[in-house]
């Protein structure tokens, strides 16, 4: 176990450290497979008692997964990120508390089925994963690719027969059964979407008239989620809208959004139904000041408790009621998505206990 330096903000009682040592980077075996970490029995047995008490119903997982610093919690030898982009599925699936993936960067380009295909092929069946809809149509504005810096607007923002065509179809083509949810995370909206509720509702009722009927029948059948980083877009209208469809509220977690307790109303305005979560971001963080603040993202650097007890409680209340939950975490949200994950499995199993 590596040793807490006077100073360090104080870590979950973690049952992997990452490892102390560096070590040469490894590349993946003649199979193409990489090797996992050795999980403890510990961890082992808190998956088993989440299965036997909720059974497939709850997946837990990271957003993307090709990060190097999670040598000794995710893989068992040091990785190149290029290897883990790669090929890393092969090892994070065989984490037991690893049910699914947040596949973030098919939010930065529309990915192709070929693509798709790829990563289904290196998981198992059971595995699913969380895919953001690009921002080719969740951005309401084109930006400089190199500074996000915005440039006018996009003519394929909502557009329902792209949505279809570029983002859907290759997903169901190349993930098949192992698509488990489609957030269309709406980036922030400028002025004149924000100030007409009418255009904005109006154009998402277009788009879900164009998704939702695309989808498989059956026990396949993905979930379709929204997610938005403008607080003031939470409203019984959106509720209604979402309901009418079918489509799931997504609690995004971020420092731009509401906490998890305050996007209550929501989820309660569409209940029964599935949780779909992404916990983002920490309070008062910023995606890049948190990267190069906690970077390798192999220990907690700030734990969050009071959103991991929050977030627990509507997990727990969510599986007793007979629904799944889907919660995807990022390493910004406490310093490092594995080990948020082992804290969060304990809290939804006290949590459950105590119920």
């Amino acid at each position: 176990m590596t040793r807490r330096r006077s100073g360090d903000a104080p870590a979950m009682p973690s049952l992997f450290d990452a490892a102390a040592l560096p070590a040469p980077c490894a590349a993946a075996d003649s199979t193409g497979q990489l090797q996992p970490a050795l999980a403890p029995a510990e961890v082992q047995a808190l998956a088993n008692a989440l299965h036997q008490r909720f059974g497939g119903r709850l997946r837990l997982g990271t957003s993307s997964w090709s990060f190097p610093g999670w040598h000794g919690l995710v893989w068992g030898r040091a990785y190149g990120r290029p290897t883990l982009a790669r090929r890393g599925l092969t090892a994070y699936h065989q984490h037991p508390l690893l049910r699914t993936v947040s596949l973030d960067r098919a939010f930065y380009r529309p990915l192709q089925a070929a693509t798709y295909a790829g990563l289904a092929e290196q998981v198992p069946a059971d595995f699913r994963f969380v895919v953001k809809a690009p921002a080719l149509v969740t951005d309401a504005t084109l930006r400089e690719a190199a500074t996000g810096k915005a440039l006018h607007a996009n003519p394929a923002f909502l557009d329902p027969q792209r949505s279809v065509a570029e983002v859907l179809q290759p997903a169901l083509q190349g993930l098949g059964p192992a698509l488990g949810v489609l957030v269309f995370q709406l980036s922030p909206l400028p002025v004149d979407w924000l100030r007409d509720e009418a255009r904005l509702h109006g154009a998402l009722d277009a788009l879900w008239q164009a998704v939702m009927p695309a989808l498989p029948i059956g026990d396949h059948r993905p979930l379709v989620a929204l997610e938005v980083r403008d607080a003031e877009l939470m409203t019984p209208a959106l509720a209604q809208l979402l309901r009418r469809h079918g489509v799931r509220w997504c609690a995004g977690l971020h420092d731009r959004m509401p906490t998890m307790t305050e996007q209550l109303p929501m989820l309660r305005a569409m209940w029964p139904g599935p949780l779909v979560c992404r916990w983002n971001l920490q309070k008062g963080q910023r995606y890049a000041q948190a990267k190069d603040a906690w970077a390798p993202f192999n220990r907690l650097q700030a734990p969050d408790e009071a959103t991991r007890e929050a977030l627990a409680r509507v997990i727990a209340g969510t599986l007793a009621a007979g629904e799944t939950a889907w919660v995807t975490i990022n390493n910004k949200a406490e310093g490092s998505a594995p080990l948020s994950v082992l804290a969060l499995a304990q809290a939804v199993l006290r949590q459950s206990d105590a119920a």
